[in-house]
């Protein structure tokens, strides 16, 4: 089916991390009310009565008549035409399981860039599988964006997605400010892709900072992870495409980077000597890419496309195998 997002429709945001947190703060700088689905009673309280979010970024402060924070789904559901999805992939299911509301007359945007675990899906293949919706009425919003910098102000480039260039336009106005860059795509395989793959390039790179590897080698390996999450795209699912853009590029080289990136710390801890288990132990939020290594694997088991990147992060994660010894096999197959 054909699907318009109207110039009036009414958004919400299902999640209540670091990311729905600044989403929703993006949403109401242009004045618009939004619907907001939190789980958890001290955040929803917190929100309600100071117009702040005690356990992320809370030093965000909201406006409460901009805001409707509530924990009934089905009526925050109801009550928006626009649904942004902004949980952790791998609670996806478990913050939809109460949903009765249908979802046909909606429009759905993951924020999310991980794989629903042990459905082997990105979260787009699952929300048009499980809820029996076009691609036509499923979208993204990706791009080199830590929630810290968003929430604060701080310039960040965000692309929006859609089969529909208008849609992904209509989705643009509702975010825009002055300090958020806005681009437009039709590529929901390749950027959702992308944003999945790059989590597992983090780890990698996280592993290289803590075993004592150099700049120079993480230059190497970033260009290589490149090279893999664009071979992968091209051989997968061919379109026209340029990965050299932000969406691509640009997100794959802040998550390796930065110290806010969950997926580097993850694998700055296994190079450090700490065991896959104690590592995951001591996040204080979900690594994407820890997931996201073995689904892709799984993923990967019909394409047969070459990711000894990829392979290298599985193996450490999933089988055991020892990071130095790794990341030392690894070192002789980067050009």
């Amino acid at each position: 089916m054909e699907y318009k997002i109207g110039s009036e429709a009414r958004c919400a945001v299902i999640g209540h991390g670091s990311w729905a947190t600044a989403l929703v703060k993006q949403l109401t700088l242009g004045g618009q009310r939004v619907g907001w689905y939190v789980r958890n009673e001290e955040v929803l309280e917190s929100l309600r009565t100071a117009g702040r979010n005690p356990r992320y970024l809370n030093d965000t402060e909201f406006d409460r008549d901009h805001i409707a924070p509530s924990d009934d789904l089905d009526a925050v559901v109801r009550d928006a035409e626009v649904i942004i999805l902004a949980t952790p992939s791998a609670y996806l299911k478990e913050f939809l399981a109460p949903l009765r509301t249908p979802l046909h007359d909606k429009f759905i945007v993951s924020a999310i860039k991980g794989i629903v675990p042990g459905d082997y899906q990105t979260v787009v293949e699952y929300i048009h599988d499980r809820y029996g919706l076009s691609y036509k009425q499923i979208g993204l919003i990706s791009g080199p964006s830590h929630a810290e910098e968003v929430s604060r102000g701080k310039l960040s480039y965000l692309t929006v997605v859609c089969t529909d260039e208008e849609n992904a336009r209509m989705l643009g106005k509702r975010l825009m400010s002055e300090s958020l860059a806005l681009s437009y795509s039709t590529d929901l395989y390749g950027i959702e892709y992308a944003a999945i793959l790059k989590n597992i390039y983090a780890i990698s790179v996280g592993m290289a900072v803590g075993l004592g590897y150099g700049d120079n080698f993480l230059a190497v390996l970033i260009a290589n992870c490149a090279r893999e999450l664009t071979r992968f795209l091209e051989e997968s699912y061919p379109a026209p495409r340029d990965t050299q853009v932000s969406a691509y590029l640009g997100d794959l080289l802040v998550t390796c980077y930065s110290t806010y990136s969950r997926n580097r710390r993850l694998g700055l801890l296994i190079g450090h000597g700490c065991t896959v288990r104690s590592a995951l132990n001591e996040m204080t939020m979900v690594a994407e890419g820890y997931f996201a290594a073995d689904c892709i694997r799984h993923i990967n088991f019909r394409h047969r496309i070459e990711m000894p990147i990829a392979e290298t992060v599985y193996r450490v994660l999933y089988e055991g195998a020892s990071a130095r010894r790794s990341m030392k096999e690894l070192t002789t197959k980067l050009i």
